[in-house]
Order: structure tokens, then sequence, then C-alpha cells
């Protein structure tokens, strides 16, 4: 009987080295910062390759901020000052996909249809948020948690991850129709300028008709075409494969 068992194991071995020879190989799929072939085909474009910040400068700049800086292939904010950045290049109909890291305590966000016309980065930019949702203040306000829309759409609780682990974010926009999926769950589905839309507006700060310390926001999201932007909130924040395929 135990000769048998003994046989048994022995014939197994073979599959076993199969299934550590997959498991050890994992890793070679799925490699950060690199557009698959497929995607390459499609049109995809890398907006940050694990070496280099090429795409990206600073708000109202040329160049970018020495705090923004490559770390262990991430593009990571290391502190408060580096500013808010934006892709050099405008979008106007796209599907972005990105993940995202924030700091204990942290906050930061995602802007789409980015101009330079206001005074900030957020004038006329909507911003989807990213945040610690045990410990930063924002946490209070359901619209303020991350994969929000800012201060307009709260984002599902099924959406969230702690501090300290990574988010996958899609944002989709096409001809006003903006939907935004974060870790798998749909969190945002408008579309800019409809009654809904109108009617979330005037209920946020960004609405003129209760304005903010930085203004009444005149000309929020009525851009057609803009720049991706991130935020510096002051936090560390970090994030990789970033890519966009432009729409037609």
């Amino acid at each position: 009987m135990c000769w048998i068992k003994r046989t048994a194991v022995s014939d197994l071995l073979p599959q076993l080295a199969a299934l550590l020879l997959i498991v050890s190989s994992a890793g070679a799929f799925g490699v950060d910062n690199k557009l698959s072939q497929a995607e390459i085909e499609e049109g995809w474009e890398l907006l940050f390759d694990g070496n280099e910040i090429r795409h990206w400068r600073n708000f109202k700049k040329d160049g970018l901020n020495e705090k923004w800086v490559v770390d262990n292939g991430t593009m990571k904010l290391v502190g408060s000052g580096g500013g808010d950045i934006l892709t050099h290049k405008s979008y106007r109909n796209f599907d972005l996909r990105l993940e995202w890291l924030i700091s204990e305590g942290g906050n930061s966000g995602i802007f789409i249809l980015v101009d330079e016309e206001g005074k900030f980065i957020f004038s006329h930019a909507p911003e989807i948020q990213i945040l610690d949702n045990e410990r930063h203040s924002d946490r209070k306000v359901d619209s303020h948690r991350s994969g929000s829309l800012y201060d307009m759409v709260a984002s599902h609780p099924s959406s969230h991850k702690p501090a300290g682990q990574w988010n996958q974010v899609r944002i989709l926009f096409r001809d006003g129709f903006l939907q935004v999926w974060q870790n798998g769950v749909k969190t945002v589905n408008v579309t800019i300028a409809d009654s809904t839309w109108n009617t979330l507006f005037e209920a946020s700060k960004f609405s003129s008709s209760i304005g903010t310390m930085f203004g009444d926001f005149e000309g929020f999201a009525e851009a057609r075409s803009g720049h991706i932007g991130l935020q510096d909130h002051s936090d560390p924040v970090a994030f990789k494969n970033i890519k966009i395929l432009e729409l037609q």
C-alpha cells in the first residue's frame, strides 16, 4: 500500500514541475508600463514608460518640477510643492487607464478637459478623486471619496481600497458622456451639460451661485477637449500604467 502511494506521488512530479514553471514565469505577463502588441495595433499610447516623465509638464509652465520623480517604475510626487501637472497633448474623446497609490491620509486627483485659462487647474477641469478614505477628512463627504466625480457624483464604497494599495481607474469620455470605473466598479455615469449634470453642478462648489475662495468657476467643464491632469494636494502619490486611446 505504501509502495502504491509513493508511485502515485512520483507520477505527479512532472505535472508539479510544470505548475511551478507556470507560477515562476507569471511575472513575465502584464509587465508594468508596457503596451501589448494588441494595444499597440489598436493605437494606445503610454503616458509614462516607467523610466522618464516625457509626456507631462507643470500647469502653466514649460517644464516639470523636480518633486515629480521616477521611483521604482512609478511616477511619483514625493512632497508638497511639486505643483499640478498635465499632459503636453490635448484630448477630445478618449479611453484613459491608470493605477494610483495614495499615502496614508493623502489626497490627489485626476483631471480631464484641462485648459490653462483659469487661475487653477481645477478652475475648469472636472476631477476624479484620489483619497485615503479611512483617514483624510474629505471622507466625511460621499462625493469626495476616491473614484468620485469630485463634489458631484459619489463613488460606491465597493470600489474603495485602503491607502497603500494600488487602485485601477478607467475614464471613458466621448462627446460629453463621462464614465468612470474604479477597481472594476462603475462609479460615474453622467453626460456633461444635460439636465442631471446641471442639477449636480448647481448643488456643487463649482456653481456660481455658491462659489468659494477660489472663485466662481466660470467656464467649468465647458471645454470640448483638454489635457489630462494630476493633482499636487501636498501628499505623496504614485502612478503607473498610464495609457490612453484616442477615440473618434
